[in-house]
């Protein structure tokens, strides 16, 4: 499935939630089911820096050249975030991933209902994960 095509399915599912608990509560549900990140990397290493909460993130590249994603967070709601930057990231190439462009958190209103520490989190986030992809798309050439 592309990127967009995730994107899509989540801009749906979230469409059914007319208040914002309701998508706080599918936000924690999805962070229940993250894979965690393997005990080793929950480092200072592989910590988000400008997020509020911890959140550690890890990337590796297959032997197709497609990317994966792990990551785990001490808030619910953070960790709920992440899964959906995961969800929409992983398994697609660097190039792809470097250069998504990952509207689904303005169309589910996310970025609006974020305060600004947890939305500078966000950005912090999203910015690691494309850092992990240019680093790997370079190593490619």
């Amino acid at each position: 499935m592309s990127i967009n095509e995730e994107q899509d399915r989540i801009i749906d599912e979230f469409s059914v939630f007319d208040e914002w608990l309701d998508r706080y509560s599918y936000l924690i549900e999805l962070g229940n089911g993250l894979t965690a990140i393997a005990p080793e990397h929950k480092t200072e290493q592989f910590l988000i820096k400008g997020c509020q909460s911890r959140v550690w993130v890890d990337a590796r590249l297959d032997d197709e050249g497609r990317m994966h994603f792990t990551a785990d967070s001490d808030a619910i709601i953070t960790k709920g975030i992440i899964a959906l930057l995961i969800r929409v990231l992983d398994g697609h190439t660097p190039e792809e991933v470097r250069d998504a462009d990952l509207y689904f958190i303005g169309r589910i209103g996310l970025s609006q209902n974020l305060s600004p520490t947890r939305a500078n989190g966000l950005l912090a986030m999203i910015r690691q994960m494309k850092l992990f992809a240019t680093a790997y798309a370079a190593m490619q050439k």
